[in-house]
């Protein structure tokens, strides 16, 4: 079984991508990071984040053991090195095929997206400042994929692609 993780900025598209995947692969489960640190108001430290990453952890080994589950897509921000670390090692200790990309997109294509995203309530300017100054982060990442001029569409397919066919890395 495959595991996807979609990482990067917030307003790139994970979880845009992320259900896109799930939806046209039947047996794919879909896991948003953000249900497993749900907190209002939302606190993150290393509390939070600790429980969170064992939640996310809980929810693909429940996944693995369902027979009509076939695949699983994580989509969370993520960047602590550590909160990565716990998770990748968590996959590995459940023998998991792992792929793990990172989105990115321009500046300019961010804020589009920002700006069109009327549904998120971190659609604000003050945190379309802080995920602009992140980008260079995002970017040093391994496995980054700009999609500042793809579709949702061939973003997916993409990473769906390369989960099965590229490079996989068997995390056993």
């Amino acid at each position: 079984m495959n595991v996807i993780i979609i990482n990067g900025p917030m307003g790139v598209g994970k979880t845009t991508v992320g259900k896109y995947i799930a939806d046209h692969h039947p047996g794919t489960a879909f896991i948003d990071g953000d249900w497993c640190l749900d907190l209002h108001p939302f606190v993150g430290n290393q509390e939070t984040k600790v429980m969170a990453v064992d939640n996310i952890l809980h929810m693909i080994g429940n996944y693995k053991n369902c027979s009509v589950c076939r695949m699983i897509v994580l989509v969370w921000l993520i960047d602590d090195e550590w909160v990565y670390r716990r998770i990748i090692d968590g996959i590995c200790a459940l023998q998991l095929e792992l792929v793990s990309v990172t989105l990115l997109c321009g500046e300019e294509q961010l804020i589009q997206r920002w700006r069109v995203d009327k549904t998120c309530e971190w659609r604000t300017d003050q945190w379309l400042e802080i995920s602009l100054k992140s980008l260079p982060h995002f970017s040093k990442l391994e496995n980054c994929m700009d999609t500042s001029y793809l579709s949702i569409s061939e973003t997916a397919e993409r990473i769906v692609q390369h989960s099965f066919h590229t490079g996989k890395e068997k995390t056993s």
